[in-house]
């Protein structure tokens, strides 16, 4: 297994879990604009956290994208509700590693 770093890379999977769980000004902001309590980031990053984990366990990771498939359903059904296409981008590229993953496996 290759050496991982430490510092989430911004463009992988487990770093989004980290910028929602630590619950930076423009995720609590994103998350009030779409009517959600602001604590509702920080568990959503914990769950993308523990599904980037599950998927990384090779026992887990169907468990790992089945959580990591509803959160990114979850994701998208709200930004096509508010109509907030900015975000669907990056919320392709998830579905598009979820599905690398699930192919992979």
């Amino acid at each position: 297994m290759p050496f991982r770093s430490a510092v989430p890379n911004p463009r992988s999977p487990e770093s989004a879990g980290v910028f929602n769980a630590i619950s930076t000004s423009a995720t609590q902001s994103d998350f009030a604009r779409w009517g959600y309590p602001r604590w509702r980031g920080v568990v959503t990053g914990g769950l993308e956290i523990v599904g980037a984990i599950l998927i990384a366990l090779p026992a887990s990771r169907i468990v790992g994208m089945a959580l990591g498939a509803a959160i990114i359903a979850a994701a998208v059904f709200t930004v096509l509700r508010h109509r907030d296409f900015s975000h669907l981008v990056p919320l392709g590229v998830f579905v598009v590693l979820i599905a690398l993953a699930a192919t992979s496996s």
